[in-house]
């Protein structure tokens, strides 16, 4: 492989949703040895909470249209062999519109870009609710999924870049907050459905919100005065050579652990619609009992790890989100699914996190380097797990389909091995850089 963008591999890839963040996993389990602490001045503190609201808004608005994908399918009549096609299409626009952000923040910063993106997204979810032809869905989600993109790039560089100029590991609490920004977003899906909303009026009315609160926290966003040169160093620090091999187990890990995500994300409001014939009311339900016991997870991950250390953690970890799987897929009615994904966002919620955890023990010295690889498979895990669950379900049936991720959710148990691992032994090949 050459060597890519800085930018691009080592920020960019990680899109949407899967959102496992986790990243200061690494850093808190190995340190942060390229990082010295600094003095936390007020300034750096609004920056760091103005960044807390750009994370909740953005999972707020991820929720919204995720949960609301079988209302979206209705209104643009988009049929059940079309729909994996639209989700698969917009992670991978995700992926452009990243990408491409590189060339405009080299000539701006990450502040400009997020102060210009994000109240473009909001926008963009507006125009998926107003209209009513296929052209014009693709056209909209199109635009959703480059945007968010580019929204994805810039505050995982702000988020990184504030993280060097505290000194600690701080990344956590951005995406708890995107956690909870999906809370709300599912909250207010079920809103709309409970109270009829149309599909404009519950986009139009989010937009209208979430706008001027995005553009007011954007005052305080960190610039190169506040931050210097920490966006080039964490860059230079996460495209370091570092072998691939060892990692590879941690990547298998990291991929399923995200294709469990986007399964859920994606097809568990078409998963109450079509086969447990809910209401549109219940559609948001499983997505929000997923978040909600994913947070709390995290949340309560160190002690379990402390207590039962991370290989025996993964291996628990991987078995409960299994059984969430398999009883999602021999549901026989809808509560009984919801406790479901439930259970699943309990099983993921510790894998995802020991997963940046060990590449930092292995690799020390370098932890910006090997977060950053693994980070490219939590990418491809989502734009693997949607269209083949997508595929499956519309053959067999969601039940059949359900039992893909829980398969290949047992396939983290043959690597868990390599989540107690230590620092291997400097090695002469496989050094490319990501």
């Amino acid at each position: 492989m050459r060597r890519g963008s800085t930018y691009a591999r080592a920020y960019l890839f990680p899109v949407l949703a899967s959102k496992g963040r986790a990243l200061m996993a690494a850093r808190t389990d190995a340190g942060d040895p390229g990082a010295a602490p600094e003095a936390v001045t007020p300034r750096l503190r609004q920056a760091r909470t103005a960044l807390l609201v750009s994370y909740l808004v953005q999972g707020a608005v991820f929720a919204l249209l995720v949960t609301r994908i079988p209302s979206i399918q209705k209104q643009y009549g988009i049929s059940d062999a079309l729909l994996p096609v639209f989700l698969a299409a917009v992670p991978v626009l995700a992926g452009a519109g990243s990408i491409s952000m590189e060339w405009v923040v080299k000539r701006t910063s990450p502040r400009a870009v997020l102060r210009v993106v994000q109240p473009l997204v909001c926008l963009t979810l507006l125009g998926v609710g107003a209209g009513n032809r296929m052209a014009e869905a693709a056209v909209a989600l199109g635009a959703f999924g480059l945007m968010v993109g580019g929204l994805d790039a810039s505050e995982a560089m702000s988020a990184v870049a504030l993280q060097h100029r505290y000194g600690r590991s701080i990344v956590q609490g951005f995406y708890a907050a995107f956690s909870l920004g999906g809370i709300i977003g599912a909250v207010l899906a079920w809103a709309g459905a409970h109270w009829h909303l149309g599909q404009l009026v519950l986009f139009g009315t989010t937009a209208a919100v979430a706008i001027p609160i995005v553009v007011v926290a954007s005052i305080w966003y960190a610039g190169p005065a506040e931050l210097g040169r920490a966006v080039e160093e964490a860059a230079a620090a996460a495209a370091r050579s570092i072998p691939w091999k060892p990692l590879l187990p941690l990547c298998l890990a990291m991929c399923v652990a995200y294709i469990a995500d986007s399964t859920v994300s994606n097809w568990s409001a078409k998963y109450m619609q079509d086969l447990m014939h809910s209401s549109s009311q219940m559609y948001s339900v499983p997505y929000a009992a997923y978040m909600v016991v994913a947070l709390l997870g995290r949340m309560l991950g160190d002690g379990r790890v402390q207590r039962w250390g991370s290989v025996r953690t993964v291996k628990l970890g991987a078995l409960v989100c299994a059984l969430g799987f398999a009883l999602v897929a021999f549901a026989p009615e809808e509560w009984t699914a919801v406790l479901a994904f439930a259970v699943v966002g309990l099983g993921v919620s510790v894998v995802v996190p020991q997963v940046f955890a060990a590449g930092g023990r292995l690799f020390p010295g370098d932890a910006d380097a090997a977060v950053a690889r693994l980070n490219i498979f939590n990418y491809v895990g989502f734009l693997v797990g949607s269209p083949l669950v997508g595929a499956i379900a519309g053959g067999s049936g969601y039940r059949v389909a359900m039992l893909v991720p829980m398969v290949l959710v047992l396939g983290v148990l043959t690597v868990a091995k390599a989540f107690g691992a230590g620092a291997p032994q400097p090695v002469a090949v496989d050094t490319v850089a990501v």
